[in-house]
């Protein structure tokens, strides 16, 4: 079967790369190839937090890369946010968008009215107004104990990452992409005008040869099983999910330690996760799984910070594998003839995965012979 662009990974970036190719140039010929029967990586797994991080991880993102790249990732980040809700709708994705906060505890440095004065300056020309505040009533108010400063970011949001998917899955459909789930690419082989795909049907567990012109990996923390030459560190997410709490006292997106731990209202649940500092070595694999030592943790956190005075259950947990590396900036390149990258989203798919599509498509349709 011969296309104009095979895209492997049905994920956000999947997804997005082929929504947008089609909505530029409709008479292309794209397939999705994907795996498993729904996409199995962190785009179905994660917290849905759609935001642009907390203070604590900015100050240390800032320091690392340097005003330009860092205020170029945070642009790109507002932009795939913006770019993904025109696409899905806030409806069918649930997205609410109450704000975020970020816990420092006592044995956290404290930041000083200077600091975030400092950031908002840096920020002021991507959104015109302060972005950060200190919110000190609301400590009480939520219920947190053992909190010693909260600092209020207005621009977080958060969505059902299940409905997301579907809606995003349902927009890619409508314009004519053709899905192949539960198909695994084996090989990569490319040529001069074309590349050679050849797959594994787990259906009816023949192998499967599809060409086309381009190709784009899009499976993020799983690239290198395709491509190992491409560096991407996996990093595994724990996340859990209360019972309904009546009582639940707050709603937004919430983080501690540089973003390490995320919560977030879940209607009048808890969805917690994070965690993964505790155990880099362990948490830097591809494979799913519970983690006792951080789902421990978690659990502390809750218990004691969180919602101590509440009564509930554990009533899910789950795992999803992300991609990462030092210096933040996702990828998205030609690898070899006819084969392109995109990923390594570093935990912010939902923001700026839409945005990473964008530029893959782009480059895509110059490499096209149309």
């Amino acid at each position: 079967m011969q296309y104009d662009v095979v895209i492997i990974g049905s994920g956000i970036t999947g997804l997005s790369t082929a929504c947008s190719l089609l909505e530029r140039k409709p008479q292309l010929k794209v397939c999705i190839v994907e795996r498993g029967q729904l996409p199995s990586g962190a785009s179905t797994k994660n917290a849905g937090f759609a935001c642009i991080g907390s203070f604590t991880e900015k100050q240390h993102d800032l320091r690392l890369m340097g005003e330009d790249a860092f205020l170029e990732l945070i642009e790109a980040r507002i932009k795939g946010l913006e770019m993904l809700r025109k696409r899905v709708g806030d409806s069918n994705m649930d997205f609410e968008q109450h704000g975020g906060y970020e816990l420092l505890l006592p044995t956290m440095n404290a930041v000083s009215q200077d600091e975030l004065d400092a950031m908002n300056a840096v920020l002021y020309p991507l959104f015109n107004r302060d972005v950060f505040s200190l919110q000190q009533q609301k400590i009480t108010e939520f219920g947190f104990e053992g909190t010693s400063q909260l600092i209020y970011n207005f621009f977080e949001g958060q969505i059902n990452s299940g409905k997301m998917m579907r809606a995003l899955m349902q927009r890619a459909l409508s314009l004519g992409v053709q899905i192949m789930t539960g198909t695994e690419v084996l090989q990569l082989t490319d040529s001069s005008n074309s590349v050679r795909i050849v797959c594994k049907s787990f259906m009816d567990k023949g192998t499967l040869t599809l060409t086309a012109e381009q190709v784009a990996v899009c499976t993020n923390a799983f690239i290198p099983a395709l491509l190992p030459e491409i560096e991407v560190n996996p990093g595994r997410g724990q996340v859990l999910c209360t019972s309904v709490i009546s009582s639940l006292k707050f709603k937004g997106v919430f983080s501690i330690d540089e973003g390490y731990y995320y919560f977030r209202n879940y209607g009048n649940r808890v969805l917690f996760g994070g965690g993964r500092n505790l155990d880099f070595e362990t948490e830097q694999t591809t494979e799913f799984g519970l983690n006792p030592l951080i789902h421990e943790n978690l659990l502390k956190y809750l218990s004691e910070v969180i919602i101590p005075n509440e009564k509930y259950t554990i009533d899910y947990h789950w795992s999803g594998i992300m991609a990462f590396h030092p210096q933040k900036q996702p990828l998205v390149y030609k690898t070899k003839p006819g084969i392109w990258v995109a990923g390594r989203l570093n935990g912010m798919g939902v923001a700026i995965g839409s945005h990473v599509a964008e530029n893959l498509a782009i480059n895509l349709i110059k490499e096209l012979a149309l």
